[in-house]
């Protein structure tokens, strides 16, 4: 047998499609997909949505809370941010109790653009084909495995 033609692992641990993690990714492009359909009447990006979404149930959060909240890094966030204050969604200003800290908050007209979006969960739900149940269950497992992954656990 060649290297160039390995045993086949289809039905082996090795196979993609049995992998979770190819599971969850392709999971989450066919999301990106149908978020960015729906947000691109809006003139949002999905971590847009998700910024913006962050602060204004949080309220201001420094820079550094939002990025642990969404995941992202200072790097990926402040041009995610300066984008989003260009076009008027958030404000970043000096925190007045430690001037090294950057106060993020959603502005009048990001609030609005949110309230805009209150029928987008459902559409996603409908989009899905999961029942509510089903999605309550779903949310609930991804939680507790990115718990579980974080931890160590």
């Amino acid at each position: 047998m060649s290297p160039s033609n390995p045993p086949s692992a289809a039905t082996g641990t090795l196979s993609l499609e049995q992998q979770i993690c190819y599971a969850m990714h392709t999971t989450v492009r066919a999301f990106d997909a149908v978020y960015r359909e729906l947000l691109s009447e809006h003139g949002l990006s999905y971590p847009q949505y998700i910024a913006l979404m962050a602060v204004g149930e949080h309220g201001p959060l420094t820079v550094s809370r939002l990025g642990e909240h969404l995941r992202l890094d200072s790097g990926t966030l402040s041009p995610l941010l300066k984008r989003m204050e260009a076009a008027g969604l958030v404000e970043r200003v000096r925190d007045p109790e430690d001037e090294r800290r950057v106060l993020v908050s959603a502005t009048a007209a990001g609030r609005a653009r949110l309230a805009g979006l209150g029928d987008l969960p459902h559409q996603i739900a409908v989009r899905s084909g999961l029942s509510r149940q089903e999605l309550l269950d779903l949310h609930r497992t991804l939680r507790q495995v990115t718990e579980r992954l974080d931890t160590g656990v």
